[in-house]
């Protein structure tokens, strides 16, 4: 994280004469040679990199004196008739009297610093231990999904449930990873309020649904459900790591990963961890307004940036569509009052205009008149997955921790959903590679 990233650096002024951060976090300047071995791609976090420079802090002056002394030039704060830091008289000879560094001039071995290269080393074993742990885990899962969006409120938890009760419905082994840390809904979404984590000698038991549908959240770790999760990056993105690394999934078909809004700390943690064990893709959901289309072009150039491949965009709340009996009939006075009429228009329609009973009746919500998703897709060169109305039905499953898909009555956005499912799995050829992979 760049802020992180620029806060060590105004912390260890010493240790940085120029620090330039990427996503992959592979492109470093620094004044030591023994600190180089940062550059490595295990080290990619702001947090691990803090642990580095605390560990070394105590050492600043040394390093310093160190670094110039490999470089054969003489620090800046040495005396004025310095012999010079390769010299066999450094820090013995007479004009080395006074000088802060004569101590380490007169005991600093010759080659390569090993002053913080061991500390260095240790914290990217423990960096190379993380990995190969969440590696362990991963090789167990057959495809992992990320669901995002670029603002909040579009319905990206709500299609993350849903897409994993479906995947579930299919009989396949499915995980569901909440990794919205400040705002975890999914517990909710799945009926599983007030549950709480095991642990088992296997790691972190995920919190079941069915016996093939597991999930796992900060939610279910809150002693209060209404308690806020006031966290920066670094405790974000070590949550993360352990939810990557300690949660003893078994044998998974899919682990859909439902992340927060936006392309923050917890989006470059999840890609940097599993980018490793592979990714299959992302899911982009959106509404058809444009201040939600423009944030999703940079959720799809963020994709793109880290080289996930974008298996589609899903336009949700896509007008609002249900039968013509169930909407509530209203009459305005002159005044401003309404009065509820609708027994009246339901006996009056039934009596009056019969074949009006099974109508389904539509209404935009969002203003769609740019194009929506299918064009900003066209226009980026994204699949376009499809459409799903807002629909009661749905909102209501969501509130109760159900599947739209099973119940008395279905709404229109259930059989919506199915498709662009459908859809996902002929696409990306998921259900012949989870088949393919069994055999």
């Amino acid at each position: 994280h760049t802020t992180g990233l620029g806060e060590i650096k105004k912390s260890f002024p010493l240790y940085f004469h120029r620090l330039s951060f990427s996503t992959s976090l592979s492109i470093f300047s620094l004044p030591h040679p023994s600190l180089l071995a940062l550059a490595s791609p295990s080290v990619n976090s702001p947090e691990l990199l803090l642990t580095v420079v605390t560990r070394l802090s105590k050492k600043e002056e040394r390093i310093a004196v160190l670094a110039a002394m490999e470089n054969g030039q003489v620090p800046e704060n040495a005396n004025e008739h310095c012999p010079g830091t390769e010299s066999d008289s450094a820090g013995k000879s007479d004009a080395c009297q006074g000088c802060p560094n004569q101590e380490v001039c007169a005991t600093a071995p010759k080659g390569p610093d090993p002053v913080g290269s061991i500390e260095i080393v240790s914290v990217l074993q423990i960096a190379d231990s993380y990995l190969v742990g969440i590696a362990e885990r991963m090789a167990t899962v057959k495809h992992k999904i990320l669901v995002l969006s670029g603002k909040g409120g579009v319905g990206k938890s709500t299609f993350s449930a849903q897409l994993s009760f479906a995947l579930a419905a299919m009989d396949f082994q499915v995980g569901l990873l909440d990794i919205d840390i400040c705002g975890p809904s999914i517990p909710k979404m799945l009926g599983l309020e007030g549950q709480e984590i095991h642990q088992s000698n296997l790691g972190w038991s995920p919190v079941y649904v069915e016996s093939n549908l597991g999930v796992m959240s900060i939610g279910f770790m809150l002693p209060n459900p209404d308690d806020a999760v006031i966290w920066r990056g670094p405790r974000k993105n070590s949550l993360i790591k352990q939810f990557l690394k300690d949660v003893y999934w078994g044998e998974l078909d899919f682990l859909v990963v439902d992340a927060p809004p936006g392309t923050s700390d917890e989006h470059i943690s999840i890609t940097q961890y599993l980018n490793a064990t592979g990714i299959d893709g992302a899911i982009i959901v959106t509404t058809p307004q444009q201040v939600s289309l423009i944030d999703v072009r940079k959720e799809v150039s963020f994709c793109k940036k880290v080289g996930i491949q974008v298996l589609g965009v899903v336009e949700n709340m896509s007008g609002l569509s249900q039968p013509l009996m169930d909407f509530k009939f209203l009459r305005v006075t002159p005044t401003g009052e309404e009065r509820d009429v609708t027994e009246w228009a339901r006996e009056y329609v039934k009596e009056k205009a019969p074949e009006l009973l099974d109508v389904i009746a539509s209404s935009e919500v969002f203003d769609s008149s740019s194009g929506g998703a299918l064009k900003m897709c066209m226009e980026m060169g994204v699949p376009f997955l499809g459409k799903v109305p807002l629909d009661p039905q749905l909102c209501k499953a969501a509130e109760e921790g159900r599947s739209c898909f099973t119940g008395e009555k279905l709404g229109m956005g259930a059989p919506a959903l199915k498709k662009i499912i459908d859809k996902l799995m002929e696409n990306q050829g998921l259900s012949k590679m989870v088949i393919d992979n069994v055999e």
